[in-house]
């Protein structure tokens, strides 16, 4: 009876701890003074996260910011690596209080409520990764990650987003996003809002994925339809 009861109790915790964990993708809807809905999602991976805002009847992309965060207590910390804004943010420290229950996240300063979109347990690439090379006429062309200027792309379990930045000149250079499926070894995204050109928004995108090494290798064509061969690698720091 007791083994039974402390069993019970190590669920009800194990239940507890997962249902206030911020890891995956949570989105807002409010409204701009101009009257138009505006689409917020953040998506967070273990050490990342990504905020990012676009028109949710156009796709048009408004802002973006982020960088690597943790929790004490009732805070959210985050150092900020990027802000398509605010570059003076970059480098800075930043903290807000926040409250979290299942599926309701709620942030000092943000009138809207963020609703959980999912867990991060969905798809098979959640994470924060870095682009760390190329496989062009059959060789890889490796690219350093521990340097300023970064490509970085945040997987929760059903959403993703990329975004190319340099910590040391504080410079944004773009970001796109939307929903993403990983079925058997095809990745695919659907994207609904892309920085650099609105066109872009709507099309879906599908790509071969592997994981060698620990390292993802990103084959198909680009969103302008040219072939590529990317490798990403799991940030760590």
């Amino acid at each position: 009876m007791k083994t039974y009861i402390v069993i019970l109790v190590c669920a009800f915790l194990s239940l507890e701890i997962n249902a206030q964990s911020l890891v995956g993708a949570w989105e807002a809807i409010s409204t701009s003074e101009h009257g138009q809905p505006i689409k917020t999602v953040i998506i967070f991976s273990e050490s990342y996260q990504v905020f990012s805002t676009h028109n949710a009847e156009t796709g048009e992309f408004i802002h973006t910011t982020g960088g690597n965060w943790k929790t004490e207590d009732d805070l959210i910390i985050e150092n900020v690596e990027f802000d398509s804004d605010a570059p003076d943010a970059v480098g800075k420290t930043v903290s807000f209080k926040f409250t979290i229950t299942d599926n309701t996240l709620k942030l000092e300063g943000f009138n809207s409520v963020f609703t959980r979109l999912d867990d991060g347990t969905l798809g098979k690439l959640q994470g924060a990764w870095l682009m760390s090379g190329r496989v062009r006429d059959g060789k890889i062309q490796s690219r350093p990650t521990d340097v300023p200027r970064k490509t970085m792309k945040i997987l929760s379990g059903t959403r993703f987003q990329w975004i190319a930045y340099n910590t040391e000149t504080k410079e944004f250079k773009g970001t796109g996003g939307g929903t993403y499926t990983t079925i058997n070894n095809e990745y695919t995204e659907n994207i609904t809002f892309f920085s650099k050109d609105n066109s872009r928004v709507g099309q879906s995108l599908k790509f071969n994925f592997e994981l060698i090494d620990g390292n993802w290798h990103h084959t198909g064509l680009s969103s302008k339809g040219d072939p590529i061969h990317e490798i990403w690698s799991q940030r760590t720091k």
